[in-house]
């Protein structure tokens, strides 16, 4: 029985995975959706730009590296995303008075607007979510947390462990 259960555990995982791939396009298509006229010019075309907005707008003033340690993306990608960025005026650059040498990133007022849609999107969501997890009591809860928790450093891990061996092969 328990080999039963691991098996529909990890096809509903797979399932789960499946879905989230389909539920961000359509996060996607919602947030454009609900953009209007002059809104829908600012926003950036996927939502690693938007989630870099999101990152500079809680961290400002931030630099590449800092935004790329947040998100788990390459400075390489953090770049090229801050270039489109600045070039769509979303964001500004600047150095710090004391320090000439390190460049760091705010929002200009129309990246602000994406910020604040992007946030209203998010509260949302996340209020969804709490009224979902309600079904379920704090034991239930905490075994979810559990797997969520251990899962997520597994991942982690994973990942890192390529990264490393990418890092190896250059």
């Amino acid at each position: 029985m328990a080999d039963l259960t691991k098996e529909l555990i990890y096809e509903m995982y797979v399932r789960l995975l499946h879905l989230n791939e389909q539920k961000a396009d359509t996060d996607l298509q919602e947030f454009f959706q609900q953009a209007t006229g002059d809104q829908l010019k600012l926003l950036p075309k996927n939502m690693t730009s938007i989630h870099v907005i999101d990152c500079i707008g809680h961290h400002e003033p931030i630099n590449n590296i800092a935004i790329a340690k947040k998100m788990n993306l390459s400075k390489a990608n953090v770049t090229k995303i801050t270039s489109k960025l600045l070039e769509a005026d979303l964001i500004k650059r600047f150095q710090l008075t004391d320090n000439k040498k390190e460049v760091y990133f705010r929002l200009t007022p129309k990246g602000k607007q994406v910020f604040d849609m992007h946030a209203a999107i998010h509260k949302r969501k996340e209020e969804q979510f709490y009224r979902f997890l309600d079904q379920y009591t704090e034991t239930e809860q905490h075994a979810i947390l559990k797997f969520l928790r251990d899962m997520t450093i597994r991942i982690a891990e994973e990942l890192a462990e390529r990264q490393g061996m990418v890092d190896e092969e250059r």
